[in-house]
């Protein structure tokens, strides 16, 4: 699926909220927390089921509503109001059969512990997000394409609980919520911590959510004492550049997923990209605009429908400073544009320490 303005992958934003930095680490997990997250945070590692295959529980947080049998897997406890974009929905209080509409809730369901029952693919065909640990994704059945579920299927899943974003799925929202509770966020790319939020309200994992929160947290702080404070890492200058297929050269701003991860860092951006918004594009003839101390790279689709071959062959890209100086780096399209979440952030931080410290 083309990263267009109308199919943005990574960030979808009709609303652009400005980046923010790490807010005070909060008190300390439960043991069972920390041992998910950790697991689910480090690169390559196995995510633990933390509690997805037992018992429905009540939380205990968020809005309580009536008290009885909520969905159709049969979860009994205290059924809980959340709110969200399209207003209220009344969700059981631990889902357990859920279906994700998004690259953005997949991660926040594999992250705080569940399997989904159906997920959406960014294409027809295309296998679930790639950096996740297959055996999480075991049994998951597709569900449709990105924008374009497949009801029918859905409802046969018999899901006690629908996660999506109104970029995607607003037109569909009635017809999913008489199929089960469905949750919106209002959007995904940089609101992506509140989303998760959301999600794990939605799902009653909000101890395993600020378990995530507190690991990610942990390891941007690791990664700014290994590039020698904050001060160094803000006088490097960072530049993200994705070559599309059928479509011009980006260099992506503040307003984005992965602007919102070197923010986290405080990492520095060139004076072009380092402002709000969604993307510059450049022309071959323009590539001194990708200027900076280190370029990250990405190719979607097709190379040989890009620009790609064009920019890095020429004498214009060859004469940037990041060129000259061995501080290009290629790096997966598949998660630094469709890991939105704890689990994919965590991975593209793992990444970073590589390439930037080594």
């Amino acid at each position: 699926m083309p990263d267009t303005p109308a199919h943005r992958r990574s960030i979808p934003v009709p609303a652009r909220p400005a980046p923010t930095r790490l807010a005070p680490t909060r008190p300390a997990p439960t043991r069972r927390g920390l041992f998910a997250l950790a697991a689910g945070l480090a690169a390559g590692a196995t995510l633990t089921a933390c509690g997805s295959d037992g018992p429905a529980q009540a939380d205990g947080a968020g809005t309580t509503g009536t008290t009885g049998t909520t969905g159709t897997a049969g979860t009994t406890g205290t059924a809980r109001l959340v709110r969200h974009a399209r207003g209220e929905s009344t969700v059981p209080p631990r889902a357990r059969r859920v279906v994700v509409l998004d690259t953005d809730a997949l991660d926040s369901a594999v992250t705080l512990g569940l399997t989904p029952v159906g997920a959406t693919t960014v294409a027809a065909g295309a296998p679930l997000s790639a950096y996740l640990p297959a055996e999480r994704l075991t049994g998951v059945k597709a569900v449709g394409v990105i924008g374009s579920p497949q009801l029918e299927v859905i409802a046969g899943l018999r899901p006690d609980l629908v996660l999506g974003n109104q970029v995607r799925d607003d037109k569909r929202y009635d017809e999913l919520s008489k199929i089960a509770p469905t949750v919106l966020s209002r959007t995904t790319g940089p609101a992506w911590k509140e989303n998760v939020r959301l999600h794990a309200e939605a799902l009653g994992r909000q101890t395993e959510a600020a378990a995530a929160e507190r690991a990610y947290r942990a390891k941007a702080a690791d990664l700014v004492a290994a590039l020698g404070g904050p001060e160094k890492a803000a006088a490097l200058k960072v530049g993200i550049a994705r070559f599309l297929a059928g479509a011009p050269t980006r260099l992506y701003l503040n307003d984005t997923f992965i602007g919102s991860v070197l923010a986290d860092l405080g990492l520095g951006r060139p004076a072009n990209q380092d402002k709000s918004g969604f993307a510059l594009e450049i022309s071959p003839e323009q590539v001194d605009q990708a200027e900076a101390d280190v370029i990250f790279y990405l190719v979607y689709g097709d190379p040989a429908k890009s620009d790609h071959a064009r920019i890095v062959g020429g004498t214009l890209w060859n004469g940037l400073e990041a060129v000259r100086n061995g501080k290009v780096h290629q790096v997966d399209d598949n998660l630094w544009m469709l890991g939105i979440g704890y689990t994919g952030a965590g991975l593209i931080l793992d990444r970073m320490r590589r390439d930037l410290v080594g």
